[in-house]
């Protein structure tokens, strides 16, 4: 299963949660009238007045009354929840008592996590995700939580920090990785609305209970049996909530540990994390007080539900699935293993997790060493490619896309690298990025930015410059990937003015170079998506019904994959049949093409998955159509990728 199938399930999922959700609204509603109107005839029945009529015609208004009450309040407290949520994967992080990952933190298993999860970042072409902590957590666990990539956040326990080494560390990464790529973070947000609004029932029966007084009421035992009548309710709501939780979680966790060996191109990482957890007394426990709302979003079961409400499948049965070998009796001789390090004391079970780290591939600084080693490919250099085979690498790196990453990231001066992670420097490196060689537009650029952001912003951002103008083509966009994270964390009006000064930036000078683009329209996009995440939905277009903005996009690709018209041209009608089989408009190279592209690549977002695998297949074929592409024709494929929410790996 790719990619592009994935979201097609994940969207099945969110179709099938709704279902859940109307189902049990109604049973909430029905069971609230029936005590309402079992109410009203108790009353009429021991009151003054002698009932007449049908029953449900004497009580009509008030079960209408109830219904429309009852049904405000759910979707109240749904959209309360929902609004709160909006904020990003950071907010549940917090709700939790999380701690943030910054650049002031120094402590080696914050820094040994950021390097995996940047690793697998820029491997998987996604943007670098917040990270956090939850300090009192001893278990092994972790989420994802967001609406989309852009606004994602990590989320670790000290107890997976504590216990796994980098392989098994990285395995967990990429099981939630998993759930960004393929749509189940939204999932998740959505389910925790949604199920707020139906348990919100049960807490107001509480508080009814706790604080009715029913006196010397006539009406007292209408009263009671209302009152019992809606404690019931909060337990059917609390019975569909964990219905709804299993019903949707058990089998993406199959998936997410499948694409987990898929992502490390090994079993193990993903396996020990899961063997550590069944021998650990702690194991995957969640202590939090909200923890039971964030069950489903959980890598391990935290909360410990019966089989029929378990958000997870069975512990040894997903260790098969990684590993067919497995003995769950060697889970017993891992726990006295492990009972052994405990003995011998925190520093030697700590050295012992340091030389498991020495031994993994990753941003150790041997592994980094060996990479500065490497020179990065040259720019020019062009390299075969196959529309099947980067539709397979859509979300999905392999091996070599990771030690592409890792040789990347190793590369780019510490200095930078440092800067990045800052709050008051990341928007100057960044700036710096889109600096123009020529000295007449830099100046211009330079002048924008005083005027934007102040002198002393200008004059940071061109101390960087001769850093920025000595990186490699290929580290350009992953620098900027790795600042992302503590651009996020500025407020919205900050936000939105560095992202109009970026444009101005490129703009300049009155023409825009594709590696420009490139990296204002990656910014743009990944910004956009951080200010009001919950806009970017899904599409359901087949490629008929976008011919035009096709074709306007395939056009924009040809024209930067050959210095030929005419090769411009074959190119194009070579990759557009692909995605418009039944014809597509003639070649019609765009004068101004920055605009054309940005009018064209959002709309193309509203595709369904299906119809999107034929774009990328077609992208390709036109940007191949020689069998070869360059770094600035793999940049641009990657933007476009990213504006269609298809993440790809370095292409080169």
């Amino acid at each position: 299963m790719n990619f592009f199938e994935h979201q097609a399930k994940a969207r099945s999922s969110s179709r099938r949660l709704v279902v859940l959700f109307v189902l049990a609204v109604a049973g909430i509603v029905v069971a609230i009238d029936a005590a309402v109107l079992a109410a009203l005839e108790w009353s009429a029945r021991h009151g003054d007045e002698v009932a007449q009529g049908p029953l449900l015609a004497r009580h009509m208004a008030a079960l209408y009354a109830t219904s429309l009450i009852v049904l405000a309040t759910i979707a109240t407290a749904s959209l309360y929840k929902s609004a709160r949520l909006r904020s990003g994967g950071g907010v549940v992080a917090r709700s939790l008592g999380g701690t943030l990952i910054t650049s002031e933190n120094t402590n080696p298993d914050y820094r040994r996590l950021r390097n995996v999860v940047e690793e697998i970042a820029i491997a998987s072409g996604v943007p670098v995700p917040e990270l956090y902590v939850l300090e009192g957590e001893a278990g092994i666990n972790a989420f994802a939580a967001g609406y989309t990539p852009s606004d994602a956040a990590v989320t670790v326990t000290r107890g997976a920090l504590d216990h796994l080494n980098r392989d098994e560390l990285q395995g967990v990464i990429a099981h939630e990785f998993s759930h960004v790529l393929n749509g189940d973070m939204r999932i998740n947000i959505r389910l925790m609305g949604v199920l707020f609004g139906i348990l919100v029932i049960g807490v107001v029966a509480r508080e009814f209970l706790l604080r009715a007084r029913v006196g010397n009421n006539k009406n007292a035992g209408g009263i009671v049996l209302v009152a019992i009548a809606v404690m019931l309710v909060g337990y059917i709501g609390l019975f569909f909530g964990r219905l709804i939780k299993a019903g949707i979680s058990r089998q993406r966790e199959y998936l997410a540990d499948a694409s987990a060996v898929q992502f490390t191109r090994q079993n193990s990482g993903i396996a020990g994390a899961l063997k550590k957890i069944g021998a650990l007394a702690e194991g995957s426990k969640f202590t939090a007080a909200n923890g039971e709302e964030v069950s489903h979003m959980l890598f391990g079961d935290g909360v410990g539900y019966s089989a029929l409400f378990a958000t997870h499948p069975p512990l040894v049965e997903r260790i098969r699935r990684v590993d067919p070998r497995f003995d769950p009796r060697e889970l017993d001789d891992l726990a006295k293993r492990l009972a052994q390090r405990g003995i011998s004391g925190g520093s030697a079970a700590r050295h012992e997790i340091d030389e498991d780290d020495a031994a993994v591939a990753g941003f150790s600084a041997g592994r980094a060493a060996k990479h500065r080693a490497e020179p990065l490919s040259d720019p020019k250099q062009r390299r075969p490619v196959t529309p099947k085979s980067v539709v397979k690498q859509v979300a999905r790196p392999g091996n070599d896309d990771y030690r592409t990453a890792a040789q990347i990231v190793a590369a780019i001066p510490e200095r930078l690298r440092t800067l990045a992670y800052m709050r008051e420097h990341c928007a100057d490196v960044v700036l710096a990025l889109a600096l123009d060689a020529d000295p007449g537009v830099r100046k211009q650029q330079l002048d924008a930015v005083a005027n934007a952001l102040g002198q002393s912003a200008a004059a940071a951002v061109a101390a960087l410059a001769p850093e920025t103008d000595a990186l490699h083509p290929m580290q350009r966009l992953p620098l900027a990937a790795l600042a992302f994270p503590s651009l996020r964390r500025h407020p919205r009006p900050d936000l939105e003015r560095f992202a109009t000064t970026l444009t101005a930036l490129v703009e300049a000078d009155g023409r825009i170079h594709l590696s420009e683009y490139c990296l204002a329209k990656l910014v743009a996009l990944q910004v956009t998506e951080t200010l009001d995440p919950s806009r970017v939905r899904g599409g359901k277009l087949r490629t008929t019904d976008l011919r035009a903005e096709i074709a306007a996009v395939f056009a924009v690709v040809a024209q930067h994959g050959a210095l030929d018209p005419n090769d411009a041209e074959r190119a194009y009608v070579a990759g557009v049949a692909v995605a418009l089989p039944s014809g597509a408009p003639p070649f019609a190279p765009a004068a101004d093409w920055p605009t054309a592209l940005d009018g064209t690549i959002a709309k193309l977002d509203q595709l369904a998955p299906a119809a999107k695998q034929l774009v990328v297949e077609g992208l390709v074929r036109t940007m191949s159509h020689d069998n070869q592409v360059t770094v600035p024709e793999a940049e641009l494929l990657r933007i476009v990728c990213a504006a269609l929410h298809c993440p790809l790996p370095p292409q080169i």
